[in-house]
This record gives C-alpha cells, structure tokens and sequence, in this order.
C-alpha cells in the first residue's frame, strides 16, 4: 500500500517507485540492501541537505549516486560509497585531491565541505555530496578537444606530481593483473571447458606486460585521475568538468591519457598528437612511457572482468551485465587477450 505521495525516479527504467517502498529482499552480500529512498533523505538532513522527496538515481555501478531534488534551492548529487571498498582515509584523501585541483581553477568538480568535513557518516551508510554540474560526452574525434583535454590533464598532473597519495594504492601489475587472474581462475565464473584456454592467454597477456613494462625503464608516477575516460568528463561550451576521481591513485602519466585514444593505429596516432600538444603546456610527457598504452589497456581488461565477478552479489550487476556470466562472454575475452598478446609485441605510438 502506498503510504506517500512523495516519489522516488530511477534512472535506468523512469518508473516512479513510492517513497516509502522498501528494497527487495537481498542476500547479506548485497552492499545496497538498506540504501533506501527514505535512508537516503535522511542521511542528507544530517547535513542540512533538505530533499523534497525526488531522487534521480544516476548512471554508477560501483557507487550509487542520486540526484537530488530540493524546493528551496537547486538540486545536489549526493555519492553513497560502496562498502568495504576504500577506507575512511582513502576516500578523505581523494577529496583532498580534487580540492587542489578547483582551488587551482582545474575544472575538476569536488565535493562540498559541510560541517568541516566531505565524508559524511549515517548509520552505516558513507557519503559525499556535490554540486550539480552539466554537460555532454565530449567529441573525441575533433582535435581541438583532444589538445584541451590534454591541456587540461597536464594541469592535473602538475598539481598530482606536487605530493604522493599515503592511503590510495598504486597501479601495478600486482593489483591489476596478478591478483585478478587468480582470482578469476578460482572462481566458478570461467566455463570449465575454456579454463585451461583462460588460463594460457592470460598468463602469455601477462608476460607481455611485464615486457612492456620492462623495456619502458623506470619512470615517474604520480597522482592520476585514474579512469579518465570519456564519460568521466562533462562538456561544455566552456570546455571540460573532470568528474569521479573515485578510481584515483599513483601510476605513469600515460594511464590518464590511453584511454581518449580509440580507432586503428593511425588515428591512434593523431588522437595522441592532439593530446600530447596540449598536455606538454602544463607538463614534460615522457614519451617512454608509451610502450605501457597496450599493457595497461591489457591489465584494465583483465580487471574489468574480475571487477563484475567480485560484484555479482549486488543485484545490479546481473541486470547491468546479463552476458557476463556466459560462455560467449569468455570466449570473446580469450580472443580479446590474444589480441592484446599481438598488439604488445609491435613497436609503441610515436608522437
């Protein structure tokens, strides 16, 4: 029976859902069981955040993350953190980032400072909340915002070079590659008869990794973005607003800059010069470093996989990913790695 007229809207399918509706009954590993419309505006009161009962859940797996709907003033993006993924230190240590970056005029959108703090507590519930900012994927087929782009993360990474993150993580081979494949083959999400398949390309994607990663030498790491794709960048006629830092940790400068590069090998090449123009105005790109693009686009595909399998307790990740838990799915990712194997056996992009 329902009990209020205030609504909550869910993004994915626009059906309005009665404020007081509950979830459905979920497993104890369900990290969002209770995350509740009304859990939701009650949480926010405590900072003084005054929903009117409308919440617009917006595109995010890891995290949930609504927009919400006030009377007396404009709406806010309020972020609930997954569970046990990041500590207290680690989330407060990314704001701390992103702040640097807008009191430096980056356009990179933080979250606000409410009773001294960013990171909220209620209950046992852990979140942020943000201005709300507009804005389109950005058209990476046009040079000119390819070289802002750059521009832009040259910014980020001049102030990312000025200290080291203590809490958040490193990119490695360890973290990214390593520990997915065991976890991987330790599950009982790879189909028994392509296991063994799975297992060769996945340990030849690797060595070519560390190959890759060898023949580059030391070089510099620094704060990153860390996921800084084309959807985690809002566009205006003002240029770009970098949003969701939540990836955020220390790696080579060229993690934030592989992934805006897309297409065959030639226009690979002439995205990259795009970028590396504007990047080099605010910061030095060692060009060593792109012997790493084909490692770390392999070692995000091995992640990527162990990322879904390690979710799919949460309800949202069967309905979001329905042909993860298949044997297409596995065999397309066996061909994928071979590809990989072959792409980090040709000489790098040149500038």
């Amino acid at each position: 029976m329902v009990e209020s007229a205030e609504l909550f809207l869910t993004a994915s399918s626009t059906r309005i859902v009665p404020r007081t509706m509950r979830t459905m009954p979920a497993s104890a590993a369900a990290p969002y069981a209770n995350l509740t419309p009304d859990r939701i505006l009650d949480a926010l009161d405590t900072c003084g955040i005054r929903g009117d009962g409308r919440l617009l859940q917006l595109n995010s797996y890891e995290n949930r993350v609504y927009l919400v709907h006030r009377d007396d003033a404009p709406p806010m993006v309020a972020k609930f953190y997954r569970p046990g993924r990041w500590t207290d230190a680690q989330i407060e240590e990314e704001h701390a980032f992103v702040a640097e970056l807008a009191e430096r005029e980056i356009p990179a959108v933080a979250p606000l400072v409410m009773g001294g703090a960013t990171l909220h507590h209620f209950d046992d519930l852990r979140f942020a909340v943000y201005p709300k900012h507009g804005g389109r994927t950005p058209e990476l087929d046009q040079p000119e915002t390819l070289e802002w782009l750059g521009r832009f993360i040259g910014r980020i990474h001049a102030v990312g070079a000025l200290r080291r993150f203590e809490h958040r993580p490193a990119l490695d081979i360890e973290s990214f590659g390593d520990e997915p494949r065991t976890f991987l083959l330790g599950s009982n999400f790879v189909p028994p008869e392509l296991v063994d398949a799975y297992r060769t390309v996945v340990d030849l994607a690797l060595a070519g990794v560390r190959h890759c990663f060898a023949r580059t030498g030391d070089v510099a790491t620094l704060r990153l973005h860390g996921d800084c794709h084309a959807s985690n960048v809002l566009w205006t006629v003002d240029g770009p607003h970098f949003v969701d830092f939540d990836d955020a940790r220390t790696g080579p400068a060229v993690q934030d800059l592989w992934m805006l590069l897309s297409g065959d090998r030639t226009m690979m090449t002439r995205q990259l010069a795009s970028v590396v123009i504007g990047y080099e105005a605010f910061a030095t790109f060692d060009a060593r470093e792109l012997n790493l693009v084909e490692a770390l686009r392999t070692l995000r595909l091995i992640h990527y996989s162990a990322w879904i399998a390690r979710r799919w307790d949460d309800p949202a990740f069967p309905v979001a990913f329905p042909w993860f838990n298949t044997q297409r799915y596995w065999q397309d990712r066996i061909l994928e790695l071979r590809e990989q194997v072959a792409l980090m056996d040709e000489p790098p992009l040149a500038v």
